[in-house]
Order: structure tokens, then sequence, then C-alpha cells
């Protein structure tokens, strides 16, 4: 009886064991967003997702204190982390390039232009390339926070999403009410 019961333990944890990972593989890692109210990244960022876009489950984190949203526009991917971050905007923006440029054959491009989003954020905003793929980047700072923008696609899928990223970009906010 008792060696009945091991071996039906041993086949329902082993059956565990390979049904949900192919259950995880079977189910698709991006999943519709709405894109009609804002998104809630982490750390009291919110941002309104592009139109058409969808956000990947793989690299979405959202957390009370920091987060991470990945939206993909078709084969564009755009990235935005959110972490705490004692320090002004240039040295966020220095950071950022850092990591960036730290990547084999990633280099930043043109010169860093200031922006700035609907509700006042103010960011400074880059572009980098790469074999075969170009991007984007801007970096802003709120609350002790940096918010960190990457965008990257082959270049005509940039041209083609690059003016509804920066519309959903303008709408990033920050309300420290909505903090952990």
């Amino acid at each position: 009886m008792n060696l009945l019961g091991a071996l039906s333990l041993v086949l329902a944890l082993a059956g565990l064991g390979v049904g949900l990972p192919a259950l995880d593989r079977a189910l698709p890692a991006d999943r519709p967003v709405p894109t009609d109210r804002p998104y809630a990244i982490g750390g009291g960022v919110t941002v309104v997702p592009p139109p058409g876009s969808r956000i990947d489950v793989t690299g979405t984190r959202p957390t009370d204190d920091a987060g991470t949203a990945l939206f993909r526009l078709g084969p564009v991917r755009y990235l935005i982390t959110v972490r705490r971050f004692e320090g002004d905007l240039a040295t966020a923006a220095n950071g950022l390039r850092q990591r960036i440029t730290g990547t084999p054959g990633y280099q930043v491009t043109g010169t860093e232009l200031t922006v700035a989003t609907g509700s006042g954020l103010a960011g400074l905003q880059g572009g980098y390339t790469a074999p075969g793929r170009g991007g984007r980047y801007a970096v802003f700072v709120a609350g002790g926070r940096t918010i960190e923008v990457t965008v990257s696609g082959a270049d005509l899928d940039l041209g083609r999403t690059l003016p509804a990223i920066d519309a959903s970009t303008r709408t990033l906010r920050y309300d420290p009410a909505d903090t952990g």
C-alpha cells in the first residue's frame, strides 16, 4: 500500500514537472493590453500604451517600488524600466548610455535632446544603433526613481512606430501616492 501511494505521488509530481512547463510554453508571451488607459509600470509610474501594442509578460515585472513593462508593436520593442535612484538627470542619462554601449556592437549616435512628458517630467532623449537595428532611449528622474525608456527595432519598423511610441512616452506620469 505504501509503495502504491509513493508511486502515485511520484507520478503526480512528474506529471506536474512535465505538464506545467509544457503548458507555459504553449501560452503566448505577449498579451493584449488596453491602450485607452494608463498601465501601472511600478513605483508610482504609469504610461498609456501605444495603440496596437501588446504587453510581453516575460519582460514585465510591476512592483510597488520599481518595475518594468515590455510592450511590443510588431517587431519593435518598447521597454520602460523604473528603479530607485539617488542622483540627477545627467547622471541617470550617463548610466543608461553606458549600459547601451556596454552591449557589443551598440553605440550611441547623434545629440542628446531635452524632452518632457505631458505631466511635466523633464528628461533627456537620444538614439543608438546596433548591427541591423536602431533605437532610441529616454530617461527621466522623479521621486527618487529613474524612468528609462528604450525602443529598438529595424529602421523601417521604427520609422512606422516611433510617432505612436513618442506619444505614449509623453503620457508617462509619476504619482507618489501610487508607490508602496
